[in-house]
Order: C-alpha cells, then sequence, then structure tokens
C-alpha cells in the first residue's frame, strides 16, 4: 500500500498535465485568438533570449573546430570539418542549446509570471470576470515560446557556425575558401527543417510545462520559486529525451 501510493501520485500528475495540454490545445485551435498579446510575448523572449543564445553557441562552434581539427589532422583530412560542423550544429548542437536557453529564460519567466498571478488570485479574478484565463494568459505564452524557439535555433546555428569558421581560418590557419566549399557537403535541406521541427516541438513543450507549473502554483512567493525551478529542470529532461526519438525518427532509416 506503501508503495502504491507514490505510483498513484504520479499518474494523478500525469492526467492533470494531459487534461490541462488538452485544454490549451483547444483554445490554440480555436476563436478568439489573442493575437497581439502573442507577438508581446513573442518580442519579449525572443529578446531576452537571443543574446544568451549567441553567447551560448558562438564559443561552442569555436570549440568544435578546435576538436575536430585535433582529430580530422591525424587522419589528414582537415577539409572536412566544415562538414562535420554543419552537421553537428544543424541536428543536435543548435536545437538543443537554443532550447535549453528558451528554458532557462523564456520557461521560467513564463512560470513566475503565472505563478504570480495565482498568487496574486489574478487568475481568480479573470474567471470571476467570465473571461477564459487559460485563453488569455496560458495560451499566448504557450505559442510565443513554440515560435520563438526555432527562430532563436536559427539564429544559433549561424552563430556557432560563425565561431567554428573564425576559430578554424584565424586561429588554426585553414583555407577559407575550402572551409566554405565544404561547409555544405554533407548537409541537407532536411537538416535544417529538421531542426526548426525539433525546436517548435521543444517549444510548445517547455510553454505547456511552464504554464502548468505557473498556474497550479501554491504556497506563495515560495510555490512561484518551486514552479520556476520544476518549469527548467522537467523542460530540460523531456525535451533531451525526445530529442533522441525525433532524431531517430528524422534520421534512424536509411
Amino acid at each position: 500500500m506503501q508503495l502504491a501510493t507514490p505510483v498513484l501520485d504520479i499518474f494523478s500528475v500525469f492526467g492533470r498535465f494531459a487534461m490541462f495540454t488538452g485544454q490549451v490545445i483547444i483554445r490554440i485551435f480555436s476563436r478568439p485568438i489573442f493575437t497581439q498579446a502573442t507577438l508581446n510575448h513573442l518580442a519579449i523572449t525572443c529578446q531576452r533570449c537571443v543574446g544568451p543564445v549567441i553567447a551560448v553557441n558562438l564559443p561552442f562552434g569555436s570549440v568544435l573546430s578546435l576538436q575536430g581539427l585535433q582529430i580530422f589532422e591525424m587522419f589528414g583530412a582537415q577539409r572536412l570539418l566544415s562538414s562535420l560542423v554543419s552537421v553537428a550544429i544543424l541536428r543536435e548542437i543548435a536545437p538543443v542549446m537554443a532550447s535549453v536557453i528558451v528554458a532557462a529564460q523564456g520557461g521560467s519567466s513564463c512560470a513566475a509570471e503565472l505563478g504570480a498571478m495565482r498568487i496574486k488570485e489574478e487568475l481568480d479574478a479573470t474567471e470571476i470576470m467570465a473571461v477564459d484565463s487559460l485563453r488569455l494568459h496560458v495560451v499566448p505564452r504557450v505559442v510565443a515560446l513554440t515560435i520563438a524557439c526555432p527562430l532563436l535555433y536559427i539564429v544559433g546555428a549561424l552563430a556557432a557556425l560563425i565561431g567554428s569558421y573564425l576559430t578554424a581560418i584565424f586561429v588554426e590557419g585553414e583555407a577559407s575558401g575550402v572551409f566554405l566549399y565544404n561547409l555544405w557537403t554533407l548537409t541537407e535541406h532536411r537538416d535544417l527543417w529538421a531542426g526548426i521541427l525539433k525546436t517548435s516541438v521543444f517549444g510548445g513543450v517547455i510553454g505547456l510545462i511552464a504554464s502548468y507549473q505557473g498556474f497550479r502554483a501554491t504556497g506563495g512567493a515560495a510555490g512561484v520559486g518551486r514552479a520556476v525551478n520544476e518549469t527548467v529542470v522537467y523542460s530540460v529532461l523531456v525535451f533531451i529525451t525526445l530529442n533522441y526519438f525525433l532524431t531517430s525518427a528524422l534520421y534512424g532509416a536509411p
């Protein structure tokens, strides 16, 4: 009996989250749509995250060039460096790093805002005024994070490629023409679209988890802090796991 209680608690949490997700999705595809609120949240999220995304991805691309050259020099295949870099960045590094930043910045802000509104009873007041709080406060944030994540992925991928180029050319002395010529040798159009698809899914997951944690926050300021912390931890765990399955589905079959 002692073992059954925690298991039931876990299933109840999943059930509540599934119901919350279903209610949000229904409202996303029905009217009215608060377009201006969505655009405002999108602009705020991009503004908060674009700097950290560039700051993280730029040196990451540089490190990738440094480590990659050490390996390729053993086989005299330095010309393949840019091919490796472009594949690694577009497929895995940029999507994951952009999503981590969005979870840490955008997701935590979303959870904090909704949590504060719950603690201050603003969400209850919204419901009393016969206004759908999910449609007004949650849906714009979820949609904004879903759109912001792929946009920031593109920015992060570009920053990582620039960092890799600068390190390979100006630090390691590789030929610029060779680097640029082989940059897209192993990459395909689907690499970019797959990255956009993955980050769209990751952004939606972050938005739903952040909104759920903030919307159900309890316990005053400490409860809001827990909601923010759990948003970041759960979001990263979930989309890192999803990344494996999405990558397997997109690239696993020949």
